[in-house]
């Protein structure tokens, strides 16, 4: 089992593209860890911004009366992919890992293999 920042810093050096990446609560909007980012990429107003989106992806899958569970949410941008990974399992219920990639290097499957495989280590 991993801590937080053994992940989040595995995230940045596993997976090929990796901009920055952050564990956040999402009924808070606060990130309980973050690496990477910069001026380019402010991963707490990320965190907060992304919040809104699992908040609002959740809130439709209520109303439509869908029974099943968020795996990722993934926006695309002219050069990045946005991976937004539900934590389930364990307590880790309200938590998401947010990983921002070059689409350029990035391998959008093998991103999404790793990190799953990150947080199936991942000890909270």
């Amino acid at each position: 089992m991993a801590n937080v920042e053994t992940s989040l810093k595995e995230a940045m050096t596993a997976i090929e593209g990796s901009l920055g990446a952050a564990l956040v609560d999402y009924t808070s909007g606060m990130a309980l860890g973050t690496v990477g980012g910069g001026k380019d990429l402010d991963l707490n107003v990320a965190a907060a911004g992304n919040t809104d989106v699992v908040r609002a992806k959740v809130r439709t899958m209520e109303m439509l009366g869908l029974k099943d569970e968020i795996e990722d949410i993934l926006i695309t941008l002219g050069g990045q992919y946005h991976l937004i990974r539900l934590l389930r399992g364990r307590g880790n219920n309200g938590l998401f890992l947010y990983l921002a990639l070059d689409k350029t290097r990035a391998n959008l499957a093998m991103a999404r293999h790793q990190l799953r495989r990150i947080e199936a280590e991942l000890e909270i």
